[in-house]
């Protein structure tokens, strides 16, 4: 692994000028290397970061890839990690046409990472040398505590997709504003969704009635809701009250927090080096989170720039042929599966000419008539500025669920697509089940990153009590063993998991909406870890879902 050299670099450079011209916003200094396949097996397992600590795993996943590799290679054509500078790589044969295009495409990245909001929590410092102190002081402990280090580190990987990360964006939000949580913010924040009678519809319908109010009276719409909110609930404001003469304000633990702050397994003398680890577990999840929330929107906003910026520019001449090729095999929307490259660049694409023809006013969207619709246009020419402001505070789930419709559906002749079994070949086909935006786009959701909600509390006998909070979708049977067998490890005593499956699924189809769907009965199940022992009990509390 080497520096690009340095014609490669004033190459860079000058895409850094246009780039800027164009309305992109990133730090000055950026460090490319040039690596070969075999840098790049070694890196993946470490998410392209060289100075992350050691573990077992990544060696196995090493060997996987090499595997892999040989049946089938294969050359990316860059990788860009969120670091201070940020550090891309880039395979050694490129042309210099070919990296002028790549070169964009990392700096649609490096903007949207030094941007993004969601990214706020990783802007003060550098993840590279952090992450190197991190590995230096597991090895040393490893040296000193031998295989218990990576017991230590498996038992906390198992449920670091639980750490608060919104919890730590509201924090620093809370901070740069240097002011308490308001009594609005609370209710909506910690005392809604501490209540587990309240559903996430429910939720849901809440803020819709917080808008209405807003919208009805803009001066005193606000006032007006926490008036009739103090009325269905007279304990909130010395909830309130309370949660701010706590220092810091109201502070929500996640699980690995729970268990560093309150196992006294782990306060002992023998036992505190433990929690160095947890820590370093949790600080690089927290680091990878933003990342795994973006995909669609932050490869997305790469590809919109590499192609916008790629062919203003005079070097695409002679290489047009090149150029399109090699584009289409990044950024073609494929009919059966997901592309998130090439759904992101086309969402900004159709966000730029809805927001240049003013198609994102009431008074469109009030519109009914087909032909009407297409012919719209205010010319308000904003289409620049809101694709940024999308960029700089939405991340996928919000950009999916707010920005895909209909007319987007349409216009790419998008669908849902399903899976049957034709006996007479023995073969599987795939066929258009659904064109309508709604299933599309809950398609779409649901193969987003969405780790399980966890309630944390304790009973009498210092048994530790998870609720999952049940959205729809079963927790994976085959690892709830082993995550619990780990926590209870790290807790010191008895665990006990709430949470819920399936028990019955019908044959007969209701139907519903002119789509057919199927009932399912999920029944409250209590999962119990005692001396590596797992337990399983019916609860009896049916709960049926169309």
């Amino acid at each position: 692994m080497e520096l690009i050299s340095q014609h490669a670099k004033r190459i860079m450079e000058g895409c850094k000028e246009r780039a800027r011209e164009a309305g992109l916003s990133f730090q000055d200094e950026s460090l490319e290397y040039i690596v070969t396949n075999r840098d790049l097996v070694e890196l993946s397992p470490k998410v392209m970061i060289p100075t992350l600590y050691d573990y077992w795993v990544q060696d196995v996943e090493i060997l996987k890839e090499k595997g892999r590799y040989e049946l089938y290679p294969s050359n990316p054509y860059e990788t860009v990690i969120n670091t201070r500078p940020p550090i891309s790589y880039y395979n050694d044969n490129n042309p210099d046409w070919l990296n002028v295009m790549i070169f964009y495409h990392v700096l649609g990245h490096m903007d949207f990472f030094q941007n993004n909001l969601f990214f706020r929590d990783t802007w003060n410092y550098d993840f590279t040398s952090k992450a190197l102190s991190d590995k230096r002081l597991i090895a040393k402990l490893r040296s000193e505590k031998g295989h218990w280090v990576d017991y230590v580190i498996e038992f906390s990987l198992a449920i670091d997709n639980l750490v608060g990360y919104f919890n730590t964006l509201g924090e620093l939000e809370r901070n740069s504003r240097s002011q308490k949580q308001s009594l609005l913010d609370y209710y909506f924040d910690v005392f809604l969704q501490e209540r587990s009678s309240f559903t996430v519809v429910s939720y849901v319908k809440e803020i819709e009635r917080y808008n209405q109010h807003v919208r009805d009276d803009r001066a005193r719409g606000g006032r007006l809701f926490l008036e009739e909110v103090k009325v269905r609930y007279p304990e909130l404001e010395t909830l309130h009250q309370k949660s701010q003469e706590q220092e810091g304000g109201p502070q929500r633990l996640d699980l690995l927090q729970f268990l560093m702050e309150q196992s006294e397994f782990l306060r002992r003398n023998e036992n505190r080096w433990m929690l160095t680890v947890m820590e370093v577990i949790r600080s690089t999840s927290l680091y990878f989170q933003p990342q795994i929330r973006t995909k669609i929107l932050n490869e997305g906003w790469a590809s919109y720039w590499h192609e916008t910026l790629f062919l203003s520019d005079d070097r695409i001449s002679g290489h047009e042929v090149d150029f399109a090729r090699v584009n289409a095999k990044v950024t073609s929307l494929p009919r059966v599966g997901l592309n998130p490259y090439a759904l992101g660049m086309r969402l900004f694409y159709y966000l730029e000419e809805m927001a240049d023809r003013g198609k994102l006013s009431f008074d469109y969207l009030r519109l009914t008539d087909r032909e009407e619709r297409r012919r719209f246009d205010s010319n308000l020419a904003r289409g620049k500025q809101f694709i940024f402001s999308v960029r700089e505070n939405y991340a996928d789930s919000m950009f999916i669920s707010q920005f895909i419709d209909q007319d987007f559906v349409d216009l790419h002749k998008l669908f849902v697509s399903g899976k049957r079994l034709n006996k007479e070949r023995m073969t599987w086909q795939y066929y258009v089940k659904s064109r309508k935006a709604e299933h599309y786009k809950n398609m779409v959701l649901s193969s987003l990153y969405h780790p399980p909600s966890i309630t944390i509390s304790t009973t009498e006998d210092n048994t530790l009590r998870l609720d999952h909070l049940f959205e729809g979708k079963p927790l994976v049977t085959d690892f709830i063993g082993p995550t619990m067998m780990g926590i209870e490890y790290l807790w010191g005593g008895p665990v006990e998991l709430f949470t819920s499956e399936v028990v019955i699924k019908k044959g007969e189809a209701k139907k519903k909406s002119d789509e057919a769907a199927e009932q399912v009965e999920w029944e409250r199940i209590l999962y119990t870890m005692n001396k590596k022992r797992l337990n399983r009990k019916s609860m009896n509390e049916v709960l049926t879902i169309w």
